[in-house]
């Protein structure tokens, strides 16, 4: 081998090795999609090409360092995450300051802003926008089958307890698989309501894996559970089939499979 040649090949696999590679990022976002402007706290892994995407909806606390937490969380499983700020900002640290705070949203401006997260992520040249679920804990349970209600292009729900939905019309528009994890001790929503919302999925024909935790009651995957409800070993499970379930549907099942030849 000439030295010229040699020595080009030894000099481009040293400035190869010597760039890093795209680095993780975390922060607050604000962007305005249409008419409707949104807040939130965004992730972003490391690496370079597109990842799957996922929407966070937060518990009535608003978007406060454990919501963060979870972000990262999902971050390093390698998704693009937008925790979106339905308070704008304001987080609660008691109940009766988050009672009011939840109180105040509007139904139709949550999805709006839900909505519009979807479709800021489907704009961004680092997401597969074929790939995109939401996870939502509390009240972000409700919120984030309401928006796989909503938008056709959801691909996957995780709820953390929240309100099921029981109208028939808004249950058949859902074309998202739907992951469930609750309590057995929660009263909102009681098992019961539960497995109801379960056969209704069922008779609409969805994709759905429902598990009810017994000794678990309402938010019992947060560490910092007012209520002393924390329960490890539930919350360690259902984080497992969390990350399973949004493997499967945003990893694995972004990729069309190819028909096999005749």
């Amino acid at each position: 081998m000439k030295r010229p040649l040699a020595f080009a090949l030894a000099f481009a696999a040293l400035c190869a090795f010597a760039v890093p590679p795209t680095p993780a990022l975390a922060g607050m976002v604000s962007f305005t999609e249409g008419t409707t402007k949104v807040n939130g706290y965004l992730e972003t892994p490391e690496g370079e090409g597109t990842h799957p995407a996922i929407i966070a909806v937060h518990e009535w606390w608003g978007v406060n360092d454990w919501v963060k937490s979870q972000a990262e969380r999902l971050r390093k499983q390698g998704y693009v995450v937008l925790a979106v700020d339905l308070y704008d900002g304001k987080v609660a640290k008691d109940q009766e300051t988050a009672h009011q705070l939840m109180s105040g949203l509007d139904d139709a401006e949550v999805i709006a802003k839900l909505r519009a997260a979807a479709d800021f992520l489907r704009g961004r040249s680092d997401v597969r926008s074929n790939a995109i679920g939401v996870i939502g804990w509390c009240m972000g349970g409700k919120y984030a089958i309401r928006l796989a209600a909503a938008d056709p292009g959801i691909r996957a729900v995780v709820m953390y307890y929240g309100a099921p939905l029981t109208d028939e019309r808004a249950i058949r528009g859902i074309q998202a698989a739907v992951l469930g994890n609750f309590g057995a001790e929660d009263k909102g929503p009681s098992p019961g309501q539960v497995r109801a919302f379960e056969k209704a999925l069922k008779r609409a024909g969805k994709r759905v894996d429902f598990k009810i935790y017994p000794g678990a009651g309402h938010a019992f995957a947060n560490e910092d559970n007012p209520w002393g409800g924390y329960r490890e070993a539930a919350a360690k499970d259902a984080w497992q089939r969390t990350v399973a379930f949004l493997k499967k549907e945003l990893k694995q099942g972004s990729i069309p499979k190819r028909r096999s030849p005749k």
